[in-house]
This record gives structure tokens, C-alpha cells and sequence, in this order.
């Protein structure tokens, strides 16, 4: 493991804003009844598949898909009768704004969300569905946060933030209890980072428990926020991530001190890491993560000897991810792994010769899922055309035998790349 960058003393931090083992407890037993304690269970094949013994923690498997129910839950149960009349404003690209509504909601608070656009649409509509008045508004998380302060001040609201603010440190911490609990053992935790709630609750209770044990952040490499702050680096922010739940350019203040003290490192993870990681979570654990919550995994398979041999708790901490997205995610893996590709076949224009490259294709065990013709858009002579097929393969080599027994046949073929999955 990398060691911890140079960190304040306590005494560096803003007075009040310290989270600790005992704050975490106290969330716990403030949220119990009304969160679940998810399962966390071992994976044998992710672990034969990266050499460490890899447990998950399924916080996809909230009522609201996420962990945020638990810091929400916590900072509304500490409100005063006078805030818990005026109501609450959160702003969130989504599962903080779930885990507030749903809360509020259930303990009849009166709640608003500021969302920013292109939040994705499911988790703006399970937001109103649980009774909050939502409001999209700015391109980023800051333009949302932006417009939320103004309705506060203008409606006398309480602002609950996503992140910096202890009572949600301490309820994101009831994660990590849960696991150590569970699972005394683990020596390392790989935890996402948005804001850096989350991994500043986990790592307060596990450093408490069990001062030895290892935590690594890691944040998608369009946002590397947090990881600029911690080792002063200066790496541009912004993009089209998958992992939008950890899409943030400014994290917490409260979050960074802690952070700073207790958190080993932070990796960045590249948007066709991401990509698998939510792909290999569908295909093997059959459980449906957003890309934030598969940035734990994707880094463990990114450095697999970094973690060879260690006990390693992953936490999938949201399973909200639109459904064409995720048949996206899903079909790109397919091609990089050379079980969909897209071919280009030199043939004469003359009838029955798509039968025959039909046949051969079949007979080398390939299905054809898709099939166009270009007949003006080449440099083709006129009696010629393009054949476009998408075909689908056992795997790589599959893929390769088939184009071979196409070119054997007589056919010139070409075999359109998978996708790199962008920055990173």
C-alpha cells in the first residue's frame, strides 16, 4: 500500500466538525428499523479473478438502491421541531436526493431537491415518487447547490448537504460497522469518492476498530477532486462520466480533514474500468450497480497485485443507473471482449451471396445479429458492395476463427475495434 500523504493534526481541523467512533454509534442506533443492514457476502469468483479474498457490501439493496438513506436518515432525525415544520432542501444528482425524500417523507417533513440537469431520468422520478417537490436545475452539482442555497434563504428551509456535515459522516460511518462487524478480518477497504462522505464515515469507525487496516478511495479520472486536494496534483475535472453519483468538483472541507488523517490513498479509475465493473457485477454476482458503485471493484481490477492476497470489503453503494445506459454498458463490454463485432465484407452485388456468407458464418458457430448493405457510400466498383454484419462470438478467438474462415471462403474482411471506453 502507497503511504498516507502527510496529514493535519486534529487540532488543524474546524472546531466542531470532527466525526468519531461514538457519532457513528449513535447513527446507528438513530437509523435502526428504518435502514437495512445489507448483507455482505464473499464472492469466490471475483476473488479467484483478481487473487484477493473479496467480500461485497450491497448497499444497491436499499429501499432507495443506495447508502445515502443512512446519512439523510440520521442528519433528519437530529432536525428541531421548528426546522422539521419549515422543511428540508437538498441538492443531489440523485441518490441523495432519494434517501432525503424518502425520509422526509416518512417522517411527514416537508421536503424539496434541487437536481442538476442531466441527472439520469430514473432517479428524478423516484425522487418525486416519494413525495419531494424536485427542481432541475444548472449543469453541474455546484450550479444545483447554487440554486438550492437561494431557495433556502428564500424559503426559510433547512439545507441538508449530501456530505459535509458530521450527523452525515457519521451515518454514511454505520457502513463500515456493519462490515468489521461481519467480517472482523478485512484488512482493507476500497470505498468511492464523490464528496467524500462516505468514505469519511467508513474510515472514522474502521481506523477506531481496527487502526491497521487499510482504506483506499478511488474516483472516476474525469473527477479526480479529491485526489488534487490530497496529493496536490492539478488534473482537469469535468466530463461524461458513468459514475455520476461520484461526479463532484468540489468536495467537503470536513470531508478532506478526515480524509487527510485516516484515508491511505486514492486511485483514479478509467470510464472502460468502470464499464466492466459493472458489467462483470451483472454477469457473475447478478446484481445491478450504477458506475459509482462499481469504482471499488474496477480498482481492484485495475491493480490486482496490489491486493493479491489481502481481505478486501467493497462497498456497492448505489444501484440506480438508467436502463439504456445499462444495456449500453452491456453491449460495449460484449464487443471488447470480442463477443459482438461488427464486420465489413467485400462482396459482389449479384443475388445469393449474402446466403453464402451466411453459411459460412454459421458454419463456424457465429450468429449474425444485424445486416446492411452500402452500395453508394464506397470506393467499391459499381457491381460491388459493402456487406455490414454484427456478429456475435463465443469470445476473441471464436471471433477470429470465424473471420478467417470468411477470408478462406474468398471474402476480404475487416473487423470494427471495440470501444476504449474514453479519458483515462
Amino acid at each position: 500500500m502507497s503511504p498516507r500523504t502527510n496529514s493535519p493534526s486534529k487540532s488543524d481541523q474546524p472546531p466542531g466538525t470532527t466525526v468519531t467512533l461514538a457519532d457513528v454509534q449513535a447513527a446507528r442506533a438513530a437509523i435502526a428499523g428504518a435502514v437495512l443492514n445489507t448483507d455482505f457476502d464473499h464472492s469466490r469468483t471475483l476473488s479467484e479473478l483478481t487473487g484477493a479474498n473479496i467480500w461485497l457490501k450491497f448497499e444497491n439493496l436499499q429501499f432507495t438502491s443506495s447508502y445515502k438513506e443512512r446519512g439523510a436518515l440520521n442528519r433528519l432525525s437530529h432536525l428541531t421541531p421548528e426546522q422539521t415544520k419549515r422543511g428540508v432542501i437538498a441538492m443531489s444528482a440523485g441518490n441523495h436526493a432519494q434517501g432525503v425524500a424518502y425520509h422526509a417523507n416518512r417522517l411527514s417533513i416537508p421536503a424539496t431537491i434541487v437536481m442538476p440537469e442531466g441527472t439520469p431520468t430514473i432517479k428524478i422520478e423516484n425522487t418525486r415518487h416519494h413525495g419531494a417537490e424536485v427542481i432541475v436545475t444548472g449543469r453541474t452539482l455546484e450550479d444545483a447547490a447554487a440554486a438550492a442555497r437561494k431557495l433556502e434563504s428564500e424559503r426559510g428551509l433547512f439545507f441538508l448537504h449530501p456530505f459535509d456535515d458530521p450527523l452525515v459522516i457519521a451515518g454514511q460511518g454505520t457502513v463500515g460497522l456493519e462490515m468489521l462487524e461481519t467480517l472482523p478480518a478485512l484488512d482493507t477497504l476500497v470505498v468511492p469518492i464523490g464528496g467524500g462522505g462516505l468514505i469519511s464515515g467508513i474510515a472514522t469507525a474502521a481506523k477506531a476498530i481496527k487502526p491497521g487496516i487499510q482504506v483506499v478511495g478511488v474516483e472516476a479520472t474525469l473527477y479526480p477532486s479529491m485526489y488534487n486536494r490530497i496529493k496536490n496534483s492539478k488534473l482537469p475535472v469535468g466530463g461524461d462520466t458513468l459514475a455520476e453519483g461520484i461526479a463532484v468538483k468540489t468536495p467537503g472541507v470536513i470531508t478532506e480533514g478526515i480524509i487527510r488523517r485516516l484515508v491511505d490513498d486514492i486511485v483514479l479509475v478509467s470510464e472502460a474500468q468502470l464499464e466492466r465493473a459493472v458489467a462483470l457485477l451483472i454477469g457473475i454476482e447478478k446484481t445491478v450497480v450504477e458506475g459509482a458503485g462499481a469504482a471499488g471493484l474496477a480498482a481492484v481490477l485495475a491493480d490486482p497485485r496490489r491486493y493479491h492476497g489481502r481481505t478486501v470489503g467493497l462497498v456497492l453503494c448505489g444501484g440506480n443507473i438508467d436502463t439504456r445506459l445499462l444495456a449500453s454498458v452491456l453491449t460495449r463490454e460484449q464487443a471488447r471482449e470480442g463477443r459482438l463485432s461488427r464486420l465489413t465484407i467485400d462482396i459482389p452485388d449479384q443475388p445469393g451471396q449474402l446466403a453464402k456468407v451466411s453459411t459460412v458464418i454459421g458454419d463456424c458457430g457465429a450468429n449474425i445479429i444485424e445486416v446492411y448493405h452500402q452500395r453508394v457510400f464506397t470506393d467499391l466498383p459499381a457491381k460491388g458492395t459493402e456487406l455490414h454484419l454484427v456478429i456475435e462470438t463465443r469470445d476473441r478467438t471464436h471471433l477470429q476463427q470465424t473471420i478467417d474462415g470468411l477470408k478462406v471462403a474468398g471474402y476480404a474482411v475487416t473487423c470494427k475495434g471495440a470501444p476504449t471506453g474514453g479519458r483515462g
